[in-house]
């Protein structure tokens, strides 16, 4: 059976080099490239397998490595939120990452996101540790593999870089990877490869290729074998001057032709639509901003290609693709795409939040990770914030729950002025951890806040005597001394004697003749009351205790854990 190219995504941390190693990979592949070798993809940059055995020279036989994958399909945009939208049906359409770090700076906070997002799909990655052209004493050999630069380098020069390199092992290590620098593995099922290299040097470009394609080749091959049905995802859909919308599509299995019935989720659900064109950019011209494209009659995977179609404006970025040749492959498809879209896009009536994303790969995540987070969720959608967002949380009792969670989505200046009128919260990030812990942490704050509030709506418990020799005034109002003996005295609790007899209301507190709002076990105090007169309802020595009314009682026992222990000590009396 033939396999398919491995489609491999960039990850890691912003500035530590993702692009400019990507670009100097595309660099060193059109370098050395025959004439008539490369093909231009959409979203995508392939490069043949002649191509990486030319740029891995006599690295391929020194490690012993034989391919036979057809090449390697790079995904042009890096980062972790392009890795969740391209996902398919039991995890992600990537075969393979490249975990960036800047060998300087170790891992950072995008580092453990990507690094978590890999872990949650099981996707086997190698590690490129970037930027070992800065490593303090490094004599820069453009063009050289790492370990032919790695030899001309100074002692001091490979043992710093030896010191960043086990920096690296370290952090790994402490996240549950077991690695080594790729030349020292012993068995790469069991170890992860870390590979040093200089996207501005090319340093180390060589061996990053190679341990990806012997790794593709060794331990993906059954997963690389093509079927008959041709799948793929949506990148993304726009405009293509002469052709309509157009979806940019990313096909990961079987064979695609112009022509083609194809299956695809629409905003209202499965959409059927024929392939009028296929397009792909000419040879060697900039991807992101190539207009001139041309057609071709067929593709096999693993392909960046444009589709041209009828109602692609209705498609759904993030939307499978698959390929049907008759009535039961289109029913089969249509209950596939249409399980899946009920999955992620939902209304429930509960008291949760909203979820926006763009994509049905990043909005999948997002449920997952706010599910696992204990987060309610209300409903969720693909697309803008839109009014219809703010209405289904506006109401609720929860201020917590009010929330739109929005990732890689616009939010417009109308939405943010009608959300803060109606007192709905909008978070916004493009990285889905931050996004949650944000929310988390504001959550707990509001709550915080909220119970610190309701705390300060309600008398404490409480337990003073009043002291002998220290009453100021009988009556209207009595003032006298007290000696708080455990709880919290508020100011406008009501007191009661140890009968239980009702005294009345403290009006004020003073301290060292200034008023305060509560004083606590320990502290002497002077207070007024206007109900009671010394030496009639109360008297020097008394004991009296706070009354507390059910209301009071039911608040005190839900924030328990943050009463003082004498305080618990009085409300289970």
């Amino acid at each position: 059976m033939p396999i398919r190219s491995p489609i491999i995504v960039t990850v890691g941390h912003i500035d530590h080099g993702k692009t400019t190693l990507l670009d100097k990979i595309r660099g060193s592949a059109v370098t050395k490239a025959e004439p008539g070798m490369l093909t231009q993809h959409v979203g995508a940059s392939y490069i043949p397998i002649e191509n990486v055995k030319v740029i891995c020279g006599n690295l391929l036989d020194k490690f012993r490595i034989s391919l036979e994958i057809p090449g390697l399909l790079l995904l042009d945009t890096p980062g972790h939120a392009a890795f969740i939208s391209l996902r398919k049906r039991g995890g992600s359409v990537s075969d393979l990452a490249i975990l960036v770090v800047n060998m300087t700076e170790g891992f950072q906070e995008q580092t453990e996101e990507s690094l978590a997002v890999l872990k949650e799909y099981k996707t086997p990655f190698v590690v490129a540790a970037t930027k070992v052209d800065t490593v303090r004493g490094w004599f820069p050999n453009k063009g050289l593999g790492f370990l032919e630069s790695f030899s001309k380098q100074s002692e001091s020069a490979r043992d710093e870089e030896e010191k960043r390199m086990y920096n690296l092992v370290s952090q790994l290590a402490e996240r549950g990877f077991n690695s080594e620098r790729f030349d020292r593995i012993e068995n790469f099922q069991k170890q992860i490869a870390i590979v040093p290299c200089s996207g501005i040097t090319g340093e180390g470009v060589p061996e990053l290729l190679m341990v990806l394609s012997g790794l593709a080749q060794h331990f993906l091959k059954g997963k690389l074998e093509l079927s008959e049905i041709g799948r793929g995802v949506v990148l993304e859909v726009k405009e293509t001057k002469g052709f309509g919308t157009t979806a940019d599509v990313i096909l990961y299995d079987g064979t695609l032709k112009t022509g083609d019935e194809i299956v695809l989720s629409g905003k209202n659900g499965p959409l059927m639509t024929r392939v009028k064109a296929l397009l792909e950019p000419r040879v060697l011209q900039e991807l992101r901003i190539e207009k001139q494209f041309k057609t071709v009659p067929s593709t096999e995977a693993a392909y960046g290609i444009k589709i041209a179609a009828p109602d692609l404006d209705q498609v759904i970025p993030g939307s499978p693709l698959i390929v049907v040749r008759n009535e039961d492959e289109r029913e089969d498809a249509i209950r596939e795409v249409q399980e899946e879209i009920s999955v992620v896009e939902f209304q429930r009536n509960v008291d949760g939040i909203v979820l926006k994303a763009d994509t049905l790969g990043s909005l999948e995540a997002m449920i997952k990770l706010v599910s696992e987070a204990g987060i309610p969720i209300r409903k969720t959608g693909i697309g803008e914030v839109g009014k219809e967002d703010l209405v289904e949380v506006q109401n609720l009792q929860d201020d917590t729950r009010k929330v739109v969670l929005a990732f890689n989505v616009k939010i417009s200046d109308e939405m943010n002025a009608l959300a803060k009128d109606w007192g709905v919260g909008i978070f916004e990030s493009n990285v889905i951890y931050r996004l949650i812990d944000e929310y988390k942490e504001w959550s707990k704050e509001s709550k915080e806040r909220e119970i610190e509030k309701e705390m300060q709506s309600v008398s404490r418990p409480c337990r003073l005597q009043i002291l002998k020799g220290f009453v100021f005034r009988a009556s209207n109002p009595a003032i006298f001394g007290v000696e708080v003996k455990k709880g919290v005295l508020k100011n406008g609790v009501t007191l009661k004697r140890e009968d239980g007899k009702i005294i009345g209301r403290v009006k004020q507190v003073e301290k060292e003749g200034q008023q305060i709002q509560e004083a606590r076990s320990g502290d002497k105090v002077a207070i007024s009351m206007e109900e009671p007169t010394v030496g009639r309802q109360i008297n020097e020595g008394d004991v009296l205790l706070a009354s507390l009314n059910d209301e009071e009682i039911k608040i005190l026992m839900k924030n328990f854990d943050k009463l003082y222990a004498d305080e618990q000590e009085l409300l289970k009396t």
